[in-house]
């Protein structure tokens, strides 16, 4: 067993080293035939030091992003090749490649940025963190109780933009000394305000039931996913009555730690293939696309595991049920909506049909599901998210300019590029 995980680990080194060359390769002619403006124009960054792999934590983030560089020139700093590649081919707004901390600095050096978000705790980030006189913010890839949102790495920022009370709580726990007035911001789920798309199949009398299962995490206080326990069942359950559609959308990351997810991810991906084939009006979805919102606002009843999924499916106020992890030791925080949600152990996932069926009737279920819309996100009517975003950023702003005031006379040291080490 230890033999055959090095050798899948060796296999995936090599094919990570191949593909960061060949992302290196295709991006000497974009690079060439792009002109970032060096004329002090961006505001805002948003630091990106991961691949492909994890482009969904900055996926989520496109639309609120945009709108705001309507007020705020925003620029993505990107530290990979392959994610680069991504990012120029999708993003809305500009992107910048900095492979090496020297053309970083060469970056921070030309333009006027004054607020940098971080979409994640990469390692990385702190290559970027040197630089003061600017505010680092921490906005994360989705609000939810996963172990990943009560670490103490929220100290190393300057301010936390979070979803609400709930989220305010969780922290209270665990961080110690800490100025929650001050440092964490409420701005609710700006990305609901998003929440939209063309189908991908033509409405009809079916129930549409969306299952998005998180991957299978790199250790077992994280082990969340549902796919090689629950999936196959559940999915087979609901393609053989004829009166469902599934939407499925896995995490892209399924795989990537145990191949038993990566083989029931497949086994999924051809059944719904096979139920398409025996009946062309069943229009079930594998969903693999970038965008994510449609299929949390279509859907009657989501089937989601303990991630990011939840609260984005809970921003829509619809009815959800929540995979309960096999493995004993994951963790799970029973303090917030978790100690009120509807569980599906995966003894019960065959019998999924049963499960949606009472909770689509179930009134006193939406009602509790509204009281934790309430705590977790604040006022969910479309738009006033977004506000609360902007508002943010605006003070954020006005901070900056009160504070560069006061250090007016002060001088700004930014080492000179030909001087540092070319770091990757």
């Amino acid at each position: 067993m230890v033999i055959r995980k090095d050798v899948r680990r060796a296999v995936k080194l090599v094919k990570d080293v191949v593909a960061s060359r060949k992302a290196q390769h295709k991006l000497r002619g974009p690079l060439k035939s792009r002109e970032l403006r060096a004329d002090n124009h961006f505001k805002i960054a948003v630091y990106f030091a991961d691949g492909p792999v994890n482009m969904y934590q900055m996926r989520q983030w496109y639309q609120p992003l945009a709108t705001l560089a309507k007020t705020w020139p925003v620029l993505v700093l990107s530290r990979t090749g392959g994610g680069t590649l991504k990012l120029m081919d999708e993003s809305p707004i500009p992107v910048a490649y900095a492979r090496t901390v020297p053309q970083l600095e060469q970056i921070v050096a030309e333009q006027d940025i004054r607020i940098v978000f971080y979409v994640n705790q990469n390692p990385r980030n702190f290559q970027m963190m040197r630089y003061g006189r600017c505010w680092h913010v921490f906005i994360n890839h989705g609000e939810s109780d996963k172990m990943y949102m009560i670490t103490n790495q929220f100290k190393a920022y300057d301010y936390s933009l979070v979803a609400g009370d709930a989220a305010l709580a969780r922290l209270d726990r665990v961080l110690w000394d800490y100025d929650f007035d001050k440092r964490a911001l409420k701005i609710g789920r700006p990305q609901a305000d998003y929440f939209s798309g063309e189908l991908p199949y033509r409405p009809d009398e079916r129930q549409v039931v969306l299952y998005a299962p998180t991957w299978e995490g790199d250790r077992a206080a994280a082990a969340y996913g549902s796919v090689a326990t629950h999936g196959v069942a559940l999915v087979t359950a609901l393609l053989a009555t004829g009166r469902h559609r599934v939407i499925y959308r896995p995490h892209p990351r399924s795989g990537v730690v145990d191949h038993r997810y990566g083989a029931s991810n497949k086994v999924i991906i051809a059944a719904i293939a096979a139920a398409n084939a025996r009946d062309v009006t069943a229009q079930h979805v594998y969903d693999f696309g970038p965008d994510l919102g449609w299929q949390l606002a279509a859907a009657d009843v989501a089937i989601v595991d303990i991630s990011a999924m939840v609260y984005d499916r809970l921003a829509t106020g619809k009815p959800l049920i929540i995979t309960r992890p096999v493995n004993p030791t994951a963790v799970i925080d029973t303090s917030g909506y978790l100690s009120d949600c509807e569980w599906l152990p995966a003894e019960q996932a065959a019998d999924i049909v049963t499960q949606v069926e009472r909770l689509t009737h179930d009134d006193a279920a939406v009602e509790r599901l509204q009281g934790w819309v309430q705590r977790y996100f604040g006022d969910t009517t479309p738009g006033v998210a977004t506000e609360r975003l902007h508002a943010a950023v605006q003070h954020l702003m006005d901070e900056w300019d009160r504070f560069a005031a006061m250090h007016d006379a002060d001088i700004a040291i930014i080492p000179d590029p030909a001087l540092i080490p070319d770091q990757e």
